[in-house]
């Protein structure tokens, strides 16, 4: 029921046209000249940055501390909207190490992400089930934006997870959390229908781990969603409440 339920979900996703209208986006003024160069990659689709103005992607890897030349680990890189960007913005001199779980082979995940490793000097690609995911030691960071909430519907251990990611960090090092807000208190409830989840529950699973929370930002927060309806529904997606979460390694 649960691969049945994500693979309606994520056709909806696929499938299913931009509900928010286009708006011209530009990276703020102050945005440092990689991240532009990731906003203004000439590899963007425009069914990507239709997607800009509510996603606000320069003013979200602001704040989650990218630099050129980082190694990122992006847990979960299927339609390669954030690989795009962040390929482009770390230059030569950065690494993206792109995760998909199997399921999503179905979806294209593999042949696109293996063909855009192909041909970006500093991608790699690895479709593993994150139970069983090998991160690169020394990370600069791990980004996991919109993913979170699909974990343990996708039966995968968040504890030893989130104890990977803390262990193949840097000192210092950024874990990234962008996530669809639920109601407040509700933990995992909705996270296999709706796809949202308690923003304390998420907090609590990942300090647990040893991370600090560095930032709880309302930089996606939208109070005029109510948070109980699905994600990919008609009029909400694309502009719902969400969670921005830096958290860091001592």
């Amino acid at each position: 029921m649960r691969t049945l339920t994500h693979t309606l979900a994520f056709s909806a996703a696929l499938i299913l046209p931009s509900l928010v209208l286009a708006q011209t986006y530009a990276p703020p003024a102050d945005a440092p000249a990689h991240i532009k160069r990731g906003i203004e990659a000439p590899d963007r689709t425009e069914e990507m940055t239709v997607r800009d103005a509510a996603r606000k992607p320069a003013e979200t890897l602001m704040l989650a501390g990218l630099q050129a030349g980082d190694h990122i680990a992006e847990i979960t890189s299927l339609g390669l909207y954030y690989s795009t960007i962040l390929s482009a913005a770390l230059g030569p001199e950065g690494r993206l190490d792109m995760y998909d779980m199997p399921y999503m082979a179905q979806f294209g995940a593999v042949e696109n992400g293996e063909a855009f490793a192909a041909a970006h000097a500093n991608a790699n690609y690895t479709n593993v089930h994150y139970n069983d995911i090998a991160l690169a030691p020394d990370l600069d960071a791990v980004y996991n934006i919109l993913y979170y909430h699909d974990l343990k519907p996708q039966e995968v251990d968040t504890a030893a997870m989130n104890a990977k990611v803390f262990a193949a960090l840097k000192p210092g090092g950024v874990y990234f959390i962008v996530d669809h807000r639920a109601e407040n208190g509700s933990g995992w409830r909705d996270a296999d229908t709706i796809h949202r989840m308690g923003k304390e529950t998420i907090i609590e699973e990942i300090s647990a781990a040893g991370f600090v929370l560095a930032e709880d930002s309302d930089l996606l927060a939208n109070p005029q969603d109510d948070r109980s309806t699905m994600v990919f529904a008609p009029g909400v997606r694309g502009s719902t409440d969400q969670a921005v979460l830096v958290f860091k390694k001592p």
